[in-house]
C-alpha cells in the first residue's frame, strides 16, 4: 500500500484523450482530380486509350493502393493568428503521393483546409519556410513584413515554393536532394551522395554535400564550414564529407546538429551568414594562397550549377560521378531554355528585388542560373582526358563567375568519443527543451541504445555564442518536448510515460482510457513466447521487449488490482478498451501541451498534459517564487507543486489557490492539519496526497470534529450576525475558539523542510506581488486570498509593520488575533534573510504619494517580468510629474531597485532620494514622451481602465494633452492609446496612399464628363479612407449608386429567337433595370448628405439619370424609345424629381447661398423642370429655401398650372 501511495503521489493525470487521424488523409480521398493525375502518371497516354488500357489502369491502381500508406507523412506546428498573437490551434502539413494539404484547426473548431497543392511528381518532402525579403544581411530579427512565408514542396528535380500571398516559384535542382531543412535564412539542402562519387585517381577536392538558398529567386550556393575537429585541421572550406549528415536544425537559436557515420559522434554547429574573410578563403582569390586544383574545383562547381541555363540535362552532373564530367560534351549554342513557365522566360535575369514589385508570381529556378550571355558560340568545349586530370578553358571561361557562398556553419560542440564505438548510433529524434527555471537542453534520442542524451547549453555573457555542458543520459525509447509547460514527455523502455523537466523526473503520466503499462505488459507477456513475436518490429524493439520482461517481474501487480486503491471504473475501462498486446509505441507531434501517442496496433490518440497552474494568482506567485529561489530549489518546488496539482482527481479551478497554500506551507515546515484557517479549506473531494484523507468511520453518527467544522464555517458566522439571532437573545458558542486558542500554543515549524530557510525571501516577493495586484482593479478577489497567507507569515516572522500595513489596507479581512506558529531563536538562525528584505513594507501607494509631495523615498523594489505594472507606474510618475526624461531611457534607474537573488548593496545603506521637480520641458513635451513610451512597452487603453483611478490620473492627464494635437509620425499604438482611432489607421504604413490609389483606379473607369456627373465627387475621400481603410466599401457604394452611365443589358440570344424578338427581349430587360436605376437617387441622397459647399458663381451639378443600356459584346445602345414595347407614360417624372432632391440635399446647412443663386439654378429647358422642383424641395428640407425672396416665391406659385415646381415649393414654404 505504501508503494502504491508513493506511486500515486507522483502520478500526473493527462486529459482530453481523443482519437487522432491526420485530416489530410481523408481530404486526399475526396480532393478533385487527385486520382486522375496519379493514373495519368502511371500510364502513358497511348496506353490509356488502347483496347487493353483498362487492365493497365487496374494494375496501376492496385500498385497505388499497396504503397500509398507507406508514402504519407505529416507534421504539426503551433498556429499563429493574423494579428500576430499566439493562437491555440494546430496547423497540419500532410503529404501523400503528389499532394500536399495544409489545414488548420483547434479543440473548439473543426479542421479545415487552408491550402491544397497538387504537383506533377511524387512529393519527397514538404515544409514551412520563411524567406527574408529585405536585402539587409545583418543578424537582426526581421519583422513580419520583411518575411515571405512559404510552403516548400520538394520533388525529384525541382522545388516548388508557394507563398501565402499567392506568389509561386519553381527552382530547378542541379543535383538529387536527400533532405531539405528550413533555416532562419532560407533553405538548406543535403545532396544525395553515392559510394563511387570520388574516385581515388582524381587529384581534386570532393564536391560540396550541403547547399543553401536564401530566396526562391537566389542561386543555390554551397555551405561553408569552419571547423577544428570534424574535418581535420582548423580551416575554412566547403562541407564535403559525405559521411556527415544533418539530423536536426533549429531556427532560434540557429544551430545545426550533424552525425558523422565514420566517427559515430554528433556535433553541434551554429548557422550564420558567411564572413568576408571566409568567403575569400573558399573562393581562393589571388591574395589567398590557392592552387589550380582549388580554382578548378570552384569553377567546375559554378559551371555545373549554371549549366541548366544552357539546356543541359542534370543527369550529366559532377555531383553524381566524375566519369560523367570527363565524358560529357558541353555546348553553349542553345539560346533558350525549356521552362515550366514559358510566358516569363524573358524575365530569368530578374533579381528578387525586382520580381515582387512587378507582380511576377511564377519563376523557373533553372533560369536563375543563366547569368551569362545567350549568344551563339561556334566553339564546342570538351574536357581533356590527360592523366594529370587537368581541365581546359571550359570551366575557366571568363564569363563564368564563381558562386559566392552565403551561409557558414561554425563548430560549437562535439560529444566525446565513446570507448566502444557502436554502429547505428545516429540520433533518430532531436529537439530543444526548456525546464521550469528556463534552462535549455539539447536532447537527442539514440533509439538503438534506448538513450535520450541531454546536453545543457546557455548563451555567453556577450550573447555571441552558445556554451555546452556535460551530457546526461536518460533511459528512453522515445521522447517529445511539451513547450507550453517547459517539460518533455519520455517513453521508457517498460512502456511508462514519464514527464521530465530538463533532466529532473517529475512523475508518471496516467492516461484515463488507456491501460496502465505494468498491467498491460503483465497481460501481454505471461511467458517468453508472446503474440508480439509474430509482429514485424524493428530490431531496437526486440531489445525493448526484453527489458520489459525484467520490469514486469518487479511491478506490484497485486497492489494494482486492489480495488480499494484505485477507481474501479477507470481500470475496468482500461482493460476492455484496448486489445491484448496494445501498448504505446512512440510519441510524436507535440504542439503547445498536446502530444500524439502512436499505439502498437497502428491507431493514434492525442492527449493533453495539464498546465502548471490555471489561476492567474497562482501563476504569478509561482513566477515570483521561482525568480527568487536558487534554480535547484526552485525546480524541486515546482515539481512537487506540479505533482500535487496534476494528480488524478486533482482540484478544480476554484480550489487551486487553497491547494497552493497548503502545498507551500507544507514545504515551509507548517503542519497544515493543525492550522485553523487552512483546515477550513474546501477541496471538493480532492485526492491530492498533500491533503490527508479522512479515515473511514464505522458508522454515520458523526463526531466532535464535524460539530467543530460547522461552528467554524462561514454559514454559522452569518447566522450569528443575523438580526433574528440578536432579537431572540441567542448567545454565540465559543467552544471552538477556546479549543483553537489552546491548540495554537503547541504549533511550531519543521526546520528540515525544503523552503524553511527561504521563508523571509518568499514572504517579501509575495508582498511585492500583493502590491502589484493592488494596481489591477480586476484582481480584488486575488488580493483577499493572498492577504491571508501574508498575514500568517508576518505573524510568525514577528513583522508588526507588515501586519499594520495589511490591516490599514483591509481592516475587515485582517483579524487582530490569530494562530501563531512559534519559531525559536535557533530556527531563526537557519533562515536566510536576503539583502533586499526591508523591515518597512514597500507600498506603491505610499511611494507615489511621497513622490507627489517631494519627500525622500528609497527606490521601489520590483521583480523583473512580474511586477511590470509597478515599474510602469513608478516610471510614468517620475517622467510626467517630476520631469525626469532620462528615467525611461536608462536601464539603471534611481527610482527602481531590481530584486535579484545575487548579493547586492544592503537596502539600509542606500540613500533616500529627495524627489525634486525638474520641469525643464513643457508639459506637452513630457506628455508626448510619456504616451510614446507607454505605447512602446505595450500599454493599452484596456490596461488604463484597470488601473486605480488615482494612479491613472497623471496618465489620463497626459493623454488629454496629446489628444488635441497629435504628431503625424506617431505609430498606430500611440494613436489608439490617446483615443484617436480616426488617426490610428493613418499611422499604418501605406494605408492612406493605398486607399487613394484604389479610389482613383475605380473612378477612372469612365470618361471625365461621366466622373463629374455621378454626383459623388465631393466626398472627402481622405477621411473616408481613414474610417474604412481595410476594405472598399466606399468605392462599392459609389459604384452601386451611380446613375450617370448606361446599365449593362446582358441577354443571350437563343437559336429559336429572331432578331426582332431578341431586340424586344433586351428592351424588356432594360425596362426592369430602369426600375432599379430610378430608385438610386434615394440612396445617393443619403450617401452624399451635407457633403457639398456650393460656389456662388457656379450652378449646382445635378447627376444625369441615364435610362439607356449597353448590350455586350459590341456595346450597342439599347433604349426605350423605339416603340417595340409598351412603356408607362411619364415614367421618369418622379425619378427626376427625386434626383433633384438628392442633389439639393448635398448642400451643407452652413453653406452661404442666397436667393440669386437659387434662381440662377433655374433650368432653361422644360424637361429639367422636375429636377428643379426636387431641388427646391431639398432646399426647404435643409433650411435654405427661407432665403428665397418673396417675389420669387410668388412668381413660382403663379405658374403652378403651367410648370411643376409646385410639389417642391408648397411643402417647403
Amino acid at each position: 500500500m505504501s508503494n502504491f501511495s508513493e506511486e500515486r503521489a507522483t502520478m500526473i493525470a493527462a486529459g482530453d484523450l481523443q482519437e487522432f487521424v491526420p485530416f489530410g488523409r481523408d481530404h486526399c480521398k475526396h480532393h478533385p482530380n487527385a486520382l486522375n493525375l496519379q493514373l495519368r502518371q502511371l500510364q502513358p497516354a497511348s496506353e490509356l486509350w488502347s483496347s487493353d488500357g483498362a487492365a493497365g489502369l487496374v494494375g496501376s491502381l492496385q500498385e497505388v493502393t499497396i504503397h500509398e500508406k507507406q508514402k504519407e507523412s505529416w507534421q504539426l506546428r503551433k498556429g499563429v493568428s493574423e494579428i500576430g498573437d499566439a493562437a491555440d490551434y494546430d496547423e497540419e502539413l500532410y503529404v501523400a503521393g503528389n499532394m500536399v494539404i495544409w489545414s488548420k484547426g483547434s479543440k473548439s473548431q473543426a479542421l479545415a483546409v487552408y491550402k491544397a497543392f497538387t504537383v506533377d511528381s511524387t512529393v519527397q518532402q514538404a515544409l514551412w519556410c520563411d524567406f527574408i525579403i529585405s536585402q539587409d544581411k545583418s543578424e537582426k530579427i526581421y519583422k513580419s513584413h520583411e518575411l515571405e512565408k512559404c510552403i516548400c514542396i520538394l520533388q525529384s528535380s525541382c522545388m516548388n515554393m508557394h507563398s501565402i500571398d499567392g506568389k509561386d516559384y519553381i527552382a530547378s535542382l542541379p543535383f538529387q536532394v536527400a533532405n531539405v531543412w528550413a533555416t532562419k535564412y532560407g533553405l538548406l539542402f543535403e545532396r544525395c551522395s553515392s559510394s563511387h562519387e570520388v574516385p581515388p585517381s582524381l587529384p581534386r577536392e570532393p564536391l560540396p554535400t550541403m547547399f543553401s538558398m536564401l530566396h526562391p529567386l537566389d542561386e543555390i550556393t554551397p555551405l561553408v564550414c569552419k571547423s577544428g575537429s570534424l574535418f581535420g585541421s582548423s580551416r575554412v572550406q566547403y562541407v564535403v564529407d559525405p559521411a556527415v549528415k544533418i539530423v536536426f536544425l533549429n531556427i532560434d537559436p540557429s544551430i545545426v546538429m550533424t552525425y558523422d557515420a565514420v566517427q559515430n559522434v554528433h556535433s553541434v554547429w551554429t548557422l550564420r551568414r558567411v564572413k568576408p574573410e571566409e568567403e575569400n578563403a573558399v573562393l581562393k582569390f589571388p591574395e589567398q594562397a590557392g592552387t589550380l586544383q582549388n580554382a578548378t574545383t570552384s569553377s567546375s562547381l559554378t559551371a555545373h550549377l549554371r549549366s541548366l541555363s544552357k539546356g543541359e540535362s542534370p543527369v550529366a552532373s559532377p555531383f553524381q560521378n566524375y566519369s560523367s564530367i570527363h565524358s560529357q560534351s558541353r555546348s553553349t549554342s542553345s539560346p533558350s531554355l525549356h521552362s515550366r513557365s514559358p510566358s516569363i522566360s524573358n524575365m530569368a535575369a530578374l533579381s528578387r528585388a525586382h520580381s515582387p514589385a512587378l507582380g511576377v508570381h511564377s519563376f523557373s529556378g533553372a533560369q536563375r542560373f543563366n547569368l551569362s550571355s545567350h549568344s551563339q558560340s561556334p566553339k564546342r568545349h570538351s574536357i581533356s582526358h590527360s592523366p594529370s586530370g587537368s581541365f581546359n578553358d571550359s570551366f575557366l571561361a571568363p564569363e563564368t563567375e564563381p558562386i559566392v557562398p552565403e551561409l557558414c556553419i561554425d563548430h560549437l560542440w562535439t560529444e566525446t568519443l565513446p570507448n566502444i564505438r557502436e554502429k547505428n548510433s545516429q540520433a533518430s529524434k532531436v529537439f530543444i527543451t526548456t525546464d521550469l527555471c528556463g534552462q535549455k537542453f539539447l536532447c537527442f534520442l539514440v533509439e538503438a541504445q534506448l538513450q535520450l542524451r541531454c546536453v545543457k547549453f546557455q548563451e555567453s555573457n556577450d550573447k555571441t555564442q552558445l556554451i555546452f555542458g556535460s551530457v546526461t543520459n536518460i533511459h528512453a525509447k522515445d521522447a517529445a518536448p511539451v513547450e507550453k509547460i517547459h517539460t518533455m514527455l519520455v517513453l521508457e523502455g517498460n512502456g511508462n510515460l514519464v514527464l521530465y523537466t530538463g533532466v529532473v523526473r517529475v512523475g508518471k503520466v496516467f492516461i484515463p482510457g488507456l491501460p496502465a503499462p505494468s498491467l498491460t505488459m503483465s497481460n501481454m507477456m505471461p511467458r517468453p513466447s508472446t503474440p508480439l513475436d509474430g509482429v514485424g518490429t524493428p530490431k531496437p524493439l526486440s531489445k525493448l521487449l526484453g527489458s520489459m520482461d525484467e520490469v514486469v517481474l518487479l511491478s506490484p501487480v497485486p497492489e494494482l488490482r486492489d480495488s480499494s486503491k484505485l477507481n474501479d471504473s477507470l481500470y475496468n475501462e482500461d482493460c476492455t478498451f484496448q486489445q491484448l498486446g496494445t501498448y504505446i509505441h512512440s510519441v510524436r507531434d507535440p504542439v503547445h501541451n498536446r502530444v500524439t501517442l502512436e499505439l502498437s496496433n497502428g491507431s493514434m490518440v492525442r492527449i493533453t498534459i495539464p498546465e502548471v497552474a490555471t489561476s492567474e494568482l497562482v501563476q504569478t506567485c509561482l513566477q515570483a517564487i521561482k525568480f527568487i529561489l536558487p534554480k535547484e530549489v526552485a525546480i524541486q518546488v515546482l515539481v512537487k507543486w506540479y505533482n500535487v496539482h496534476s494528480a488524478p482527481g486533482g482540484p478544480s479551478c476554484h480550489s487551486e489557490w487553497s491547494l497552493f497554500v497548503i502545498c507551500l506551507l507544507n514545504m515551509m515546515g507548517y503542519n497544515t492539519d493543525r492550522l485553523a484557517w487552512t483546515r477550513s479549506f474546501d477541496f471538493e473531494g480532492s485526492l491530492s496526497p498533500v491533503i490527508a484523507p479522512k479515515k473511514a468511520r464505522p458508522s454515520d453518527t458523526g463526531s466532535d470534529e464535524d460539530w467543530e467544522y460547522l461552528l467554524n464555517s462561514e454559514y454559522h458566522r452569518n447566522v450569528e450576525s443575523h438580526l433574528l439571532n440578536k432579537s431572540l437573545c441567542l448567545t454565540a458558542l465559543e467552544v471552538s475558539n477556546a479549543k483553537d486558542e489552546d491548540f495554537s500554543q503547541n504549533l511550531s515549524l519543521d526546520s528540515s523542510t525544503l523552503l524553511f530557510a527561504h521563508i523571509p525571501a518568499i514572504f517579501f516577493v509575495l508582498h511585492l506581488v500583493y502590491e502589484e495586484l493592488k494596481l489591477n482593479t480586476l484582481m480584488g478577489e486575488g488580493i483577499c486570498s493572498l492577504i491571508d497567507l501574508l498575514v500568517q507569515l508576518a505573524r510568525d516572522l514577528k513583522l508588526d509593520s507588515y501586519l499594520d500595513h495589511y490591516y490599514r489596507d483591509s481592516p475587515t479581512l485582517v483579524k487582530t488575533t490569530g494562530q501563531v506558529c512559534t519559531i525559536d531563536q535557533g530556527q531563526m538562525g537557519f533562515m536566510h534573510h536576503p539583502p533586499f528584505f526591508t523591515s518597512e513594507p514597500p507600498s506603491i501607494y505610499q511611494w507615489v504619494s511621497s513622490c507627489l509631495k517631494g519627500e525622500g523615498m528609497p527606490p521601489y523594489p520590483y521583480l523583473p517580468g512580474i511586477c511590470e505594472r509597478s515599474r510602469l507606474v513608478v516610471l510614468s510618475i517620475a517622467l510626467y510629474t517630476l520631469g525626469d526624461e532620462s528615467c525611461v531611457s536608462d536601464e539603471t534607474c534611481q527610482y527602481l531597485s531590481k530584486v535579484t537573488s545575487t548579493p547586492q548593496k544592503p537596502q539600509a545603506e542606500q540613500e533616500e532620494n529627495r524627489f525634486t521637480f525638474r520641469h525643464s520641458a513643457s508639459v506637452s513635451v513630457l506628455a508626448e514622451r510619456l504616451v510614446v513610451w507607454m505605447a512602446s512597452v505595450g500599454f493599452t487603453l484596456r490596461d488604463l481602465e484597470t488601473l486605480p483611478f488615482g494612479i491613472a490620473l497623471p496618465i489620463r492627464d497626459a493623454i488629454y494633452h496629446c489628444r488635441e494635437q497629435p504628431d503625424s509620425d506617431w505609430s498606430e499604438a500611440v494613436c489608439l492609446l490617446i483615443g484617436r482611432q480616426d488617426l490610428s489607421k493613418q499611422a499604418c504604413e501605406g494605408n492612406l496612399p493605398r486607399g487613394k490609389s484604389v479610389l482613383s483606379s475605380e473612378v477612372s473607369s469612365g470618361t471625365e464628363a461621366e466622373e463629374e456627373d455621378d454626383g459623388m465627387n465631393d466626398l472627402n475621400h481622405e477621411v473616408m479612407s481613414l474610417i474604412w481603410s481595410e476594405d472598399l466599401r466606399v468605392q462599392d457604394v459609389r459604384r452601386l449608386l451611380q446613375s450617370a452611365q448606361p446599365v449593362r443589358v446582358n441577354v443571350v440570344q437563343y437559336p429559336e429567337l429572331s432578331d426582332h424578338e431578341f431586340i424586344e427581349e433586351k428592351e424588356n430587360r432594360l425596362l426592369q433595370l430602369c426600375q432599379r436605376t430610378m430608385a438610386l437617387p434615394v440612396g445617393r441622397g443619403m450617401f452624399t448628405l451635407f457633403s457639398y459647399h456650393p460656389v456662388p458663381t457656379e450652378p449646382l451639378p445635378v447627376p444625369k439619370l441615364n435610362l439607356t443600356g449597353r448590350a455586350p459584346p459590341r456595346n450597342t445602345t439599347v433604349d426605350l424609345n423605339s416603340g417595340n414595347i409598351d412603356v408607362p407614360p411619364n415614367m421618369a417624372s418622379w425619378a427626376s424629381f427625386h434626383n433633384g432632391v438628392a442633389a439639393g440635399l448635398k448642400i451643407a446647412p452652413a453653406s452661404q447661398i442666397d436667393s440669386a443663386w437659387i434662381v440662377y439654378n433655374k433650368p432653361k429647358h422644360a424637361e429639367l423642370a422636375n429636377e428643379y422642383a426636387g431641388f427646391l424641395m431639398a432646399l426647404g428640407l435643409n433650411g435654405h429655401l427661407t432665403k428665397l425672396a418673396t417675389l420669387n416665391i410668388h412668381d413660382y406659385l403663379t405658374k403652378v398650372r403651367t410648370w411643376h415646381p409646385y410639389p417642391g415649393v408648397m411643402p417647403a414654404t
